[in-house]
């Protein structure tokens, strides 16, 4: 069974989202006593909020590291996922009712030496690993549910290349890896 204060993180993302539409309101107070109730709220955490639409990507943006409250993150993950994704308009609220909100806990990022792509592929656990690439001053990542649409290791670290500006060949010039994993918590 997992954790209460695991479970209320996706409403407090849609909390976070209604507010900008002046539905709800996260004043001092209310957080107060949600890290009264759940005090690993206030410890810094790391998360990905993702909405999705009819189970289609709608917005995601994430932390990568544990730099602020968990309760700060979550909140502010869910508001640059609903209105500062670049690849998507800012969410309506004629939207919100519709949006599916999924929270990615985040471990902390390991780097992970490897020597070769041979050796990369033996490392890299397809569906554990979120994955950040860097290389060049550039830098992106995917989530370990990226694996599900990108199952195939080298299409996957092909469009993670690309995602950071790169060509898809990046790999052979010997990008550092780090690797994290993710906990997946939905409405």
């Amino acid at each position: 069974m997992m954790e209460k204060w695991k479970e209320i993180l996706p409403a407090i993302a849609r909390m976070a989202i209604e507010e900008a539409f002046g539905r709800r309101r996260l004043d001092a107070p209310f957080r107060e006593e949600l890290i009264s109730r759940y005090p690993r709220l206030a410890e810094p955490g790391a998360v990905f909020v993702t909405l999705k639409i009819d189970g289609r990507l709608r917005g995601c943006i994430g932390s990568l590291l544990a730099r602020r409250p968990l309760i700060d993150d979550v909140i502010e993950n869910a508001r640059a996922a609903a209105f500062h994704d670049s690849r998507f308009p800012p969410l309506s609220a004629n939207e919100l009712p519709r949006v599916d909100i999924e929270i990615s806990l985040l471990s902390e990022p390991a780097p992970l030496p490897w020597t070769d792509i041979d050796d990369l592929r033996r490392k890299i656990i397809p569906g554990e690993h979120g994955v950040i690439l860097r290389l060049d001053g550039r830098r992106a990542t995917f989530l370990p549910s990226v694996w599900e649409q990108l199952p195939d290791f080298d299409t996957f670290f092909a469009h993670l290349c690309r995602k950071a500006g790169l060509e898809p060949t990046c790999l052979t010039r010997h990008p550092e890896i780090f690797t994290y994993v993710a906990e997946k918590i939905t409405e």
